[in-house]
């Protein structure tokens, strides 16, 4: 008996000492290093490079905003100065009343919100069936796709017109909606990202018993939220700042969109400058709210979402 209480106590010292040998490690990992370890230096010199090439970017645009309240006697006067000596409004005024703004206003709100809806859904529909059928045309197809992004936009505006011409939509905001919904860029980025997404998901729907378009609006287009948000950004802004396609169909002034009613703000001897400032300043307005409500979802979205590998 006391030879076995001594091999008890000996293997209960033996388990205490490996007890506080596994506690060291432990208190040795409390030691945290500092945050920045030896890059410090490196970092504040990268990140001052990068306020460098903002306030570059930056400076433009913040003298062209200030420069919409300059009254037009302080817009060429020497010296130049970047704040307004004395501030007004007026040129905002002017540009709302003079150029029908409002009606310019919502025909382009309207070509690019119908433009960008349509393109989302056209894009993401190619891209998903590009991404997960199987077939010798279709791949043949995508490649001819990709092949229009080679085609300088000046090279396909004769066939286009032509084509809107014959359909009856010379002269129309569907003139310009219906050419524009389909783009080599939407269609590759969908593609792209839905080659990701792995086939066992589809498999388990169908088994479930969804249809093809079940398993398309309430599966994939969710999982593609990071692109279908950065596609909408980049189509809105491509139709709201969209000039010479419209310039060529529309001819009734009442459906100018926003752009080619500012060009009509450039006479052939005189510019109204104040006007013509204010007015491209309103027209920026939209893409900056547009920028400010998504830009969370593009720039913290998780492309890999619901996946898992």
């Amino acid at each position: 008996m006391k030879d076995t209480g001594s091999r008890v106590k000996d293997t209960g010292s033996r388990v205490k000492d490996t007890g506080s040998r596994v506690k060291r490690p432990g208190r040795a990992d409390r030691k945290r290093p500092v945050p920045g370890g030896g890059n410090g230096p490196r970092t504040v010199a990268v990140t001052l490079a990068l306020w460098a090439l903002a306030a570059c970017f930056a400076f433009p645009v913040l003298w062209f905003v200030l420069s919409a309240f300059k009254p037009g006697s302080e817009l060429f006067s020497y010296p130049l100065s970047v704040l307004p000596r004395d501030w007004t409004v007026q040129g905002f005024v002017d540009a709302w009343q003079r150029i029908h703004f409002a009606r310019y206003f919502g025909n382009t709100l309207l070509v690019a919100s119908v433009t960008t809806v349509l393109t989302v859904l056209a894009s993401a529909g190619t891209g998903y069936a590009l991404a997960k059928y199987s077939a010798r045309w279709i791949r043949v197809f995508f490649v001819c796709v990709l092949a229009t992004t080679m085609l300088p936009t000046e090279v396909i505006l004769t066939p286009s017109f032509a084509v809107v011409r014959e359909l009856g939509l010379y002269d129309t905001l569907a003139g310009i909606i219906v050419p524009s919904i389909i783009t080599a860029t939407g269609i590759f980025m969908f593609r792209q990202f839905f080659m990701t997404v792995p086939d066992e998901i589809l498999e388990a729907a169908r088994i479930d018993g969804a249809s093809e378009i079940g398993i398309f609006t309430r599966i994939m287009l969710p999982i593609a939220r990071p692109i279908v948000v950065t596609l909408a950004i980049f189509s809105f802004q491509w139709r709201w700042n969209d000039y010479i396609w419209p310039l060529i169909v529309l001819g009734d002034q009442e459906r100018f969109t926003l752009q080619v009613a500012l060009r009509n703000l450039i006479g052939a001897q005189n510019i109204d400058w104040p006007v013509l400032i204010a007015a491209s300043v309103i027209s920026l307005l939209p893409l900056l709210v547009m920028f400010l409500v998504f830009q969370r979802y593009v720039m913290n979205a998780d492309i890999n979402a619901g996946l898992k590998d």
